[in-house]
């Protein structure tokens, strides 16, 4: 049957990005000793085997699949051919911001030639979130096996740890991440009753915290510290907020009216928004003391990128609650930036360590 081949294209995949992810070790590049290798090329692992899967199972076109294979190829160029400096700034950004660029690749893949339209572009949201939730589903279940395993293999004086490192660990998260794909395009009808409601319960929550830490910014007085690690979570505090609106945005009904967890969510794109400028601004004196640093250009432009996502959003939220503005529109407005976020991620890849001599 379908189902059949499905699974069994989907595994052979996943078995193959574990093996993939082993590969490097016959040239003498290993885990422990090589970490920025396999943080660069960690996306090219997993990335082109999940976008052949949709290749196979949309049909895709011959013309489509050379650009999406060429679009790999570019990947692995750049994050191969520059002479990164082991440890440096513009290494860590190419690691982090490659995968980024590549999923808008993995979105044109799933979309089937439905990318043009909101719908398949939403459709491809709807897929990124029940995919993330799946995958931390899998993830915390191969945490308990290996302490199960751990624990077994130490009742009889064996310490297994140095397998999980170098094998199970590895090759384990780069196979899920295909299998858990699968798993959503196996089980739609399961995981769209769970994203939702996860949406529902942690947008207040994140509102909630927005609200909290502006309060308590405005009442200590205190700067906001632009430190790169505060940068990357701040940065990744917002990505999250901007996730759950996108979601919610996939998951209601356009037609149905106004209510409270929208007014929930405009007070999220709002808190969002005014944190967002905080730490603009914060990054901005920074710069202006001490100078243009990978880092701090990257948190700039990645703000600048959400910022003005986040304004138009708030702009949006509150023409439809006020019954001025359709529904389709903030929907419409979130599909048509997702290409944005991507061309920024490929931008930090190709220009910034040219830009800042690799550093």
């Amino acid at each position: 049957t379908q189902a059949h081949r499905d699974a069994a294209v989907a595994f052979g995949l996943a078995a193959a990005a574990a093996v993939a992810i082993k590969v490097p070790t016959l040239f003498g590049l290993h885990l422990d000793g090589d970490a920025g290798f396999y943080a660069r090329n960690l996306s090219l692992f997993v990335l082109p085997l999940l976008t052949a899967y949709f290749v196979w199972k949309r049909r895709l076109g011959g013309s489509t699949v050379v650009w999406l294979a060429l679009a790999f190829v570019a990947a692995a160029l750049f994050a191969n051919v520059y002479p990164f400096t082991e440890g440096g700034s513009t290494q860590a950004l190419t690691a982090l911001h490659l995968p980024i660029a590549l999923w808008l690749v993995v979105g044109v893949a799933y979309a089937g030639g439905r990318w043009s339209l909101v719908t398949g572009r939403m459709d491809f949201v709807r897929f990124s979130g029940e995919l993330a939730i799946y995958y931390v589903l899998i993830a915390l279940g191969g945490g308990v096996l290996m302490a199960f395993i751990a624990l077994i293999f130490q009742a009889i004086g064996v310490d297994a740890e140095p397998s999980f490192e170098t094998w199970l660990l590895p090759c384990g998260a780069v196979a899920a991440f295909i299998v858990a794909a699968w798993l959503v395009e196996a089980k739609q009808s399961v995981i769209e009753n769970m994203a939702p409601v996860l949406t529902r319960l942690f947008t207040p929550l994140f509102a909630a915290a927005l609200l909290v830490f502006l309060v308590t910014l405005v009442w200590t007085g205190r700067g906001v510290d632009v430190e790169r690690d505060v940068l990357i979570a701040f940065d990744l505090l917002l990505v999250v907020v901007l996730g759950l609106l996108l979601y919610s945005v996939s998951a209601r009904d356009p037609q149905a009216p106004p209510g409270v967890f929208d007014v929930l969510q405009v007070v999220l794109v709002v808190s969002a928004l005014l944190a967002d400028a905080v730490a603009l601004w914060a990054i901005g004196a920074r710069i202006t003391e001490f100078g243009f640093t990978p880092n701090r250009v990257a948190a700039l432009g990645e703000n600048i990128v959400l910022l003005v996502n986040l304004m138009w959003s708030a702009v949006l939220s509150v023409g439809f609650l006020r019954g001025r503005v359709p529904f389709t529109r903030l929907e419409k407005w979130q599909t048509d930036y997702l290409p944005v976020y991507a061309a920024w991620a490929a931008a930090v890849v190709v220009a910034f360590p040219p830009l800042f001599d690799f550093i």
